[in-house]
């Protein structure tokens, strides 16, 4: 598999006269979900730069688990398109050393609950070379795939890892929740020099989106570390990611009936923190509660709670309120299941609270 990889070493990175052509984009409005998305950003990035390869189990000849590389091995090959046997941590240090050697990979996960088996490549290998190299070794390198809780799949499969992967210095973190973010963020991360950890949700891959004309161009990008205002507010801000932000959007809409304002950030990446913009929105609305799928012990809430108490915290009229998954590990019963994850009910309620009109 080496000797496959390497021989793209002798390929220019980016070649305009390569035979694989990306696919056009609309100038109008289209309605995608996230699967398509994320599939439309990996062909563009294939066909943009010849380094470029995917590798994973079941990608290849089986489309992917989740069909996000649908059509990618027919239309670029085994040597673009790479099945691996089911050993994490034997495929994620091959895609290290080849990301040292020069390519750029994007490694898939069926799941980040079994990256656990290749998380001392991602932490230690991946993240902390370009640091432990004086700035010499870069490691472009995206790990992806679906993060948090799906349904019905018990304990075991069920983590959020943005709070651990957040943690770690010399990764990026990326958190996309529509459409656009899949797409732009997706492109950004192939692109960037560093390693990024992509965290999405299973659970977004059939939801449908629209993507502007913009969004749909192949050399679309969104910014890593910069998040965005889903819904402008003046009563209180919601802070979120991922598919939490639905529901976020969704608690605003029921608050809004009542009288009370809310502004819903998208945090888009946990690592870099856009403490900019959420410090900014507080100052205008003067309440803070944030959403996550993750457990609340050293969460990503706690995190954007401590900045806003660190840099904003004479704004603050009232508590900061953290809505998280349950502290324990995911039930499998149904209804256990439902109590344990973040529901827009545990939202509204939340905001009711910091704003003083409990119900």
């Amino acid at each position: 598999m080496f000797t496959l990889l390497l021989k793209k070493l002798n390929q220019p990175a980016l070649n305009s006269t390569s035979k694989w052509v990306a696919r056009s984009f609309s100038t109008a409005p289209k309605e995608v979900t996230v699967r398509e998305a994320i599939n439309s950003a990996l062909d563009e990035e294939l066909a943009r730069d010849q380094r470029v390869y995917v590798m994973g189990e079941e990608v290849a000849q089986y489309n992917g688990a989740y069909k996000i590389t649908k059509g990618l091995f027919e239309k670029y090959g085994a040597d673009r398109i790479i099945d691996t046997p089911i050993t994490e941590a034997g495929f994620a240090g091959i895609g290290v050393g080849s990301a040292m050697a020069g390519l750029r990979p994007v490694v898939e996960f069926m799941t980040w609950n079994f990256a656990m088996q290749a998380i001392d490549h991602i932490v230690n290998s991946s993240a902390k070379t370009h640091y432990m190299s004086g700035g010499k070794v870069f490691n472009p390198i995206v790990w992806r795939g679906p993060n948090g809780p799906p349904t019905s799949v018990g304990a075991q499969h069920s983590q959020c890892f943005a709070a651990w992967y957040g943690n770690v210095p010399g990764l990026k973190v990326i958190v996309p929740w529509s459409a656009e973010d899949h797409r732009g963020l997706l492109k950004s991360a192939i692109r960037d020099d560093n390693p990024v950890v992509c965290l999405e949700s299973e659970l977004l891959y059939n939801y449908k989106f629209t993507l502007s004309p913009e969004s749909q161009d192949k050399d679309f990008l969104i910014p890593i570390g910069k998040a965005k205002v889903e819904r402008q507010g003046t009563d209180i801000t919601i802070v979120s990611f991922s598919r939490i932000v639905s529901n976020c959007l969704e608690a605003a809409e029921i608050l809004a009936k009542e009288g009370i304002s809310a502004e819903v950030i998208n945090l888009r990446s946990i690592r870099p923190l856009d403490v900019e913009t959420i410090v900014k929105s507080v100052q205008k609305t003067n309440r803070l509660v944030t959403a996550e799928e993750g457990w609340p012990q050293h969460g990503v809430g706690s995190e954007i709670a401590a900045q806003v108490v660190e840099n904003a915290f004479d704004y603050l009229d009232a508590p900061i309120e953290r809505i998280t998954g349950a502290d324990v590990p995911m039930p499998y019963a149904k209804n256990l299941e439902d109590a344990a994850m973040v529901q827009v009910q545990n939202i509204v309620n939340a905001c009711r609270r910091v704003c003083y009109r409990k119900k």
